[in-house]
């Protein structure tokens, strides 16, 4: 009887590239040297973390820290001699991995666990005409999606959920979840070691409160005299990054700066200011080592302050030894999340909010799903599936593949949906490739459009742009123009109704940035979007607002009763997503 690779001989010449060697990157590595794949290629970047040792089950402890794609090829080989397994361990943005690199490949298998890589390889693979296979997964949700060109939808057809953000406003003034208090320490540990970006300052934000409530009581008048707190990065250098001084600015002398607003606490309850001293003194304290290793307890409010000062210490040494190369956040760099951990205990603790473990800090701060080695591994099964029938000519029975979180109400967890075509208005795949600019031309600058829109919300990697109407060149990637990016965009004469041609060389990507003015965005806010919108009735869209501002009010102090009348610490982190949500709004149609 005939053995399964003789009747698919196929895929024994088959070159499969393979982006990723994590979680699902192991499982799928192993099952393409078991299926008879013979000429494999995988890209990682990343390192063995302690933490992969309990699902990406190729790695053992005694290769911690080396190479995810260098160990996984060393162990298939063991598992399997006879395959062709070669690695990079390198960066999928590398300028080596161009186009033509691609093109040397009949598939590509993806399994990579962020966005932007996601649509990198997604563009590569769409100029090269070559097919890609998408997969991903969070808990106990999973999919699969088969991207072929010209027939099905690519990964960017459909907007994707975009990570949840706060009012700048609602992290430095008021509070009301522990991941506000999260955030704020994220950006207390960039403005004191980090890059320091002006809208992650920590200091309170009165200038947002007078544009949201101009009708605020003249007692708030007394804030406004006061002095303005200084910038926190000033404030710690001046006092050599003093623990106690730093204490005392965040949580004294903020906190009573911010109680002078008073319109701020007529429905809420404020916050109470609590010294370097004071904190010392509510509850015990733990050693320094011996918190570093209580993850899942809560630490008391001593034991944080100790936390906060000894890693202050650390990551002043840190960052004194490369001056040149400010520190960057890192959710598994233990001194930077201890720090994280205890800045925003301490903060909740001031504004009245139930304190949380280090480890569920975590997981909010990285955006931490836990992940599921079951998951992972019908994840990869599902992959070579449909590999195996894009290599043999059965394109027309693809299928996009997902696993649901929960069993639906005919007890199934694992489904099949049939590939979207391509969608017209995709700015990837389509003829039509442009997207809707909205932005305050007087306050955005050309380096926030090259970063946060193009580079950020557009993913290119190297972009130029063109002003149609004019030919004149407003961005170059050579760096012809980089004298030129603290201009406002306004003064680069691009108006409402410009349109930029943007392109990428590295990715072969171009799209059409028609500019849109709003006055109502600060700085270098902006929104895209893939149609133009309709005009709104002002009357119409500001009682809306005013709607929505009543609800969220309402929502904040339904959530804060719960939160008070509740002691209960979870044993793992609350992260809650609608994984159907996020599968339609990927445009798979599920089908049971």
């Amino acid at each position: 009887m005939p053995c399964w690779t003789e009747d698919h001989k196929k895929i024994q010449t088959t070159k499969v590239l393979v982006v990723g060697a994590g979680g699902i990157g192991c499982e799928l590595l192993k099952n393409l040297a078991a299926t008879g794949f013979k000429h494999v290629h995988v890209i990682d970047l990343d390192t063995i973390d302690v933490s992969n040792l309990n699902r990406q089950f190729l790695f053992r402890k005694e290769h911690v820290s080396s190479s995810k794609a260098e160990i996984a090829t060393r162990v298939i080989k063991k598992f399997n001699p006879d395959i062709n397994l070669t690695f990079d361990h390198s960066s999928i943005f590398e300028e080596r991995f161009n186009i033509a690199f691609y093109g040397n490949f009949d598939i590509v298998l993806n399994a990579l666990d962020n966005k932007q890589a996601r649509n990198h390889v997604n563009r590569m693979c769409h100029s090269a005409r070559t097919p890609l296979v998408e997969s991903g997964s969070a808990g106990f949700f999973g999919q699969v999606q088969v991207i072929l060109k010209d027939k099905t939808e690519c990964y960017e057809c459909q907007e994707k959920p975009k990570q949840k953000t706060f009012p700048g406003c609602t992290i430095r003034n008021t509070p009301s979840e522990h991941i506000h208090c999260t955030v704020w320490a994220k950006h207390v540990f960039s403005q004191l070691f980090g890059e320091v970006d002006i809208d992650d300052d920590v200091s309170p934000d009165l200038k947002a409160e007078e544009a949201e409530h101009p009708e605020a009581d003249s007692q708030d008048d007394e804030a406004a005299k006061e002095p303005v707190p200084i910038g926190t990065r000033q404030w710690a250098e001046g006092v050599n990054f003093d623990a106690e001084q730093i204490f005392n600015k965040l949580f004294v002398q903020d906190i009573h700066y911010l109680l002078k607003i008073n319109h701020l606490w007529k429905t809420r309850k404020p916050p109470t200011p609590l010294s370097f001293s004071d904190a010392l003194k509510l509850g015990d304290s733990l050693p320094f080592s011996e918190s570093q290793k209580n993850q899942t307890s809560v630490w008391s409010i001593a034991t944080c302050v100790k936390m906060f000062e000894a890693c202050i210490q650390e990551l002043k040494k840190e960052a004194n030894a490369n001056p040149d190369e400010p520190l960057s956040f890192d959710k598994d760099h233990p001194i930077i999340m201890s720090f994280v951990a205890a800045c925003a205990n301490v903060r909740a603790h001031i504004f009245n909010i139930p304190t949380k473990s280090a480890f569920e800090i975590k997981a909010m701060a990285g955006n931490i799903i836990p992940a599921i080695a079951s998951t992972n591994a019908i994840v990869a099964g599902m992959i070579v599936t449909e590999a195996v029938k894009i290599i043999e000519g059965r394109e027309d029975e693809v299928k996009n593949s997902v696993i649901m979180a929960k069993p639906t109400t005919r007890g199934q967890v694992f489904m099949f949906a049939n590939t979207n075509k391509p969608n017209p208005r995709c700015y990837v795949c389509s003829d039509t490739k442009e997207v809707f600019l909205y932005v305050n031309l007087a306050e955005m600058t050309l380096s926030g459009f090259c970063e946060k829109v193009l580079k950020q919300e557009l993913n290119m990697l190297a972009p130029d742009a063109v002003e149609s109407n004019t030919n004149s060149i407003v961005l170059s990637s050579d760096g012809e123009t980089d004298p030129l990016m603290s201009k406002k965009l306004a003064e680069l004469s691009i108006m409402d109704g410009s349109i930029l041609a943007c392109d990428d060389f590295m990715q072969d990507f171009d799209v059409k940035v028609f500019v849109c003015k709003n006055s109502n965005f600060k700085g270098d806010q902006f929104e895209i979007v893939r149609e133009m919108k309709k005009p709104v009735d002002k009357e119409e869209d500001e009682e809306k607002k005013s709607e929505e501002e009543n609800k969220k009010e309402d929502e904040d102090r339904r959530k804060r009763k719960v939160e008070e009348q509740s002691t209960k610490v979870d044993d793992e982190p609350e992260i809650k997503r609608n994984r159907v949500e996020e599968v339609q709004a990927q445009g798979i149609e599920v089908m049971e």
